[in-house]
């Protein structure tokens, strides 16, 4: 066993030091810097999913610059229609709820809180102003409901605001396009700076954490579309009014296992009860989200996202809310690579533990195999020469 000196353990306690504080000074730096941030977090994203696309191009006997064109083209296309094929039919979905309110307060009053307090035995409506809590939220829906009005509001509360939330979407393309172009120069500047001793190292864990991301936002991207094309497809099938709106929000909860579904099957079982109040509907309205999970379970997530993700709901929905509340909107943007990253270092962390002397202390066992006939070999203790 080697007997590392107190002078090598002190130096490299005080090198670990050096990079923790590096780590927190970058932290703090980002925390600071939040709202300028946004439109390169979002530009990096861009590029760094638009990549992959590019090289592909580039293998093929395309130029850079043509590839990051092409690619960049397809993109923005692919936004603008989807923004003028959702935008409209969003609003007119809440428009839609707005004016259901009324009739989905009079099925709470008249069936769902009887119905409660009959079958738990509590007086519910005793403790909840529900006269209060409608009219807050019809109020704010009705805020909502235009989208022409909000934005006017917001111009004469905040008219810098609006200029800085305007100048950052003119930004994120501008932004993206820099980064898919010089992406892998990026990234081989980045490698430069690694340590000769640990680019090994470094190498294998960036290209995990990039499979590991990869993987789970691009799959998880098109399961998420998939299936909120197919759960809106299916309940304005059955007939329900805002079975469009419902099946998109399913849709983007979908990254949350058993949240989406879960939160999708009851409010079409709610929309199907106020609707229509028969059990048809509500046999339908059930099949729609059978049949994708069916898909999701079977086709989807096993193809577009596989096995080797490795990101629990737990730590994706804690990601999510830590780095929102450290950092804000740009933290929200960042949580998933963030946790991405940190899952492979944790698992990295994890294997050199196994493998060190704190976990298999400091005398190690040796097993002797027993002579023929004997029973299983039993722990002998090392005897010194």
């Amino acid at each position: 066993m080697i007997i590392e000196e107190p002078q090598q353990v002190i130096a490299q306690f005080l090198r670990r030091l050096q990079w923790v504080a590096v780590a927190a000074a970058v932290g703090w730096l980002a925390w600071v810097l939040s709202p300028v941030l946004t439109p390169f977090a979002c530009a990096a994203i861009v590029g760094w999913m638009g990549d992959p696309l590019v090289d592909r191009l580039e293998e093929r006997g395309w130029s850079r610059n043509t590839s990051v064109a092409v690619v960049f083209s397809v993109m923005v296309l692919v936004l603008v229609v989807v923004l003028l094929l959702l935008v409209p039919l969003i609003q007119d979905q809440v428009t839609t709820l707005i004016h259901s309110l009324p009739r989905y307060q009079q099925w709470i009053y008249t069936v769902a809180i009887p119905w409660l307090e009959a079958r738990f035995r509590v007086r519910i409506a005793d403790y909840l102003d529900f006269t209060h809590i409608w009219e807050l939220l019809r109020g704010n829906w009705e805020r909502t409901g235009g989208v022409a009005r909000t934005v006017w509001g917001y111009v004469s509360r905040s008219g810098f605001a609006l200029f800085g939330w305007v100048a950052n979407l003119v930004l994120i393309p501008v932004i993206a396009f820099f980064f898919l172009r010089d992406w892998d120069l990026f990234v081989g500047r980045v490698a430069s700076m690694v340590p000769r001793d640990h680019i090994g190292t470094v190498s294998q864990l960036a290209a995990e954490s990039s499979a590991v991301l990869g993987g789970f936002l691009r799959g998880q991207l098109l399961v998420m579309i998939i299936l909120g094309a197919l759960y809106g497809a299916g309940l304005w099938a059955v007939g329900l009014d805002l079975g469009i709106l419902i099946g998109l929000v399913a849709g983007l909860l979908t990254f949350v296992p058993y949240l989406g579904p879960t939160s999708g099957v009851a409010m079409g079982l709610i929309a199907a009860l106020i609707q229509y109040g028969d059990i048809k509907h509500l046999v339908l309205v059930s099949i729609v989200f059978g049949v994708g999970q069916i898909l999701e379970s079977y086709f989807l997530t096993p193809k577009l996202v596989g096995d080797r993700i490795g990101l629990h709901p737990m730590a994706v929905i804690f990601a999510v809310l830590a780095c929102g509340q450290l950092f804000g909107f740009v933290g929200m943007l960042l949580a998933l690579p963030i946790a991405a990253v940190a899952n492979v270092l944790l698992r990295y962390a994890h294997e050199r533990y196994t493998h060190s002397q704190l976990y298999a202390g400091a005398q190690p066992v040796v097993l002797l195999d027993p002579p023929a006939g004997q029973g299983p070999p039993t722990p002998q203790d090392p005897t010194p020469p």
